[in-house]
């Protein structure tokens, strides 16, 4: 079966997962792989298993997500966009095949459910944030933010009910780590330099989109005093991750440590920043 869809995945050193996530995708004629310049044998594997690959110096999550938005051309109207580490379901498939003959004009992008593994144990209750834009029309939708970039829609949002799949410790802990240690730096970052929001009580617990309420609930949690110890109760407690069993709370325990760096960076780069006596 062939879908109607194009299909976008953005990689830096993907050996590991860049042919399964394409193998994932066969029902499509049309995969691209924007690739940040790998050191590895990423391209050579992509364009192997059929991907058109594209070369492009990361300068930021957000401009290379725009780049592949608007300066690749693609067959369809319908674009899925995916990172190397996640996999696309039968389920899915079936689902997209139904719905794109007969989407909506108004309807520009679609939210998806994303399972998050560790260790073949799906986080069911750890993780925090199910739900991403991921199928789009990519004339009618754009990245902003650089750090947990946020799609805004020129258009209605639709959900689909399946899922697809995300495996963030396919290629060990300490991967995992690395890219936290630089996210947290961005994040730090972002709060010293005033990119955090003047946030919404009203929109963060009662806006009608998801993502709008995920942006002003974000912009009020950066404004809390204990940040690391209110994460760890709202998922132990709230979503209750010990019911994942020990994956769900080693998961836990490690975003309180990345949300204790962000705490730490941040008045780091406020130290750094702040006038020197004498000055």
């Amino acid at each position: 079966m062939t879908l109607p869809v194009s299909v976008l995945i953005l990689t830096k050193n993907e050996t590991v997962d860049i042919a399964g996530c394409i193998a994932s995708v066969a029902w499509s004629d049309d995969v691209h792989v924007l690739d940040s310049f790998s050191s590895d044998d990423t391209v050579q594997l992509a364009e192997r298993a059929g991907a058109v690959v594209t070369a492009r110096a990361f300068d930021g999550f957000s401009s290379q997500r725009n780049f592949g938005l608007k300066h690749i051309v693609y067959k369809h109207d319908w674009l899925l966009i995916l990172d190397a580490d996640e996999r696309v379901p039968a389920e899915l498939v079936a689902e997209m095949a139904a719905f794109i003959p007969q989407a909506p004009v108004d309807v520009a992008a679609c939210r998806i459910r994303r399972r998050d593994y560790w260790w073949d144990r799906w986080l069911k209750h750890a993780q925090i944030s199910p739900f991403f834009i991921r199928l789009v029309r990519p004339a009618r939708v754009h990245y902003e933010r650089e750090i947990n970039e946020v799609l805004v829609v020129d258009g209605r949002t639709h959900e689909l009910g399946s899922f697809f799949n995300h495996f963030p410790f396919s290629k060990g802990m300490d991967h995992w780590l690395s890219k936290h240690n630089q996210y947290s730096r961005m994040e730090a970052e972002l709060i010293v330099g005033g990119g955090v929001m003047q946030p919404s009580w009203k929109t963060a617990f009662f806006g009608a989109d998801f993502n709008e309420r995920r942006v002003h609930q974000k912009a009020i949690f950066y404004r809390l005093p204990g940040r690391p110890f209110i994460k760890f109760c709202y998922m132990m407690l709230a979503r209750r991750a010990f019911l994942d069993g020990w994956a769900g709370i080693r998961y836990t325990l490690l975003q309180c440590i990345y949300e204790y760096f962000i705490v730490l960076k941040t008045k780091e780069l406020q130290q750094q920043r702040a006038p020197r006596p004498g000055q």
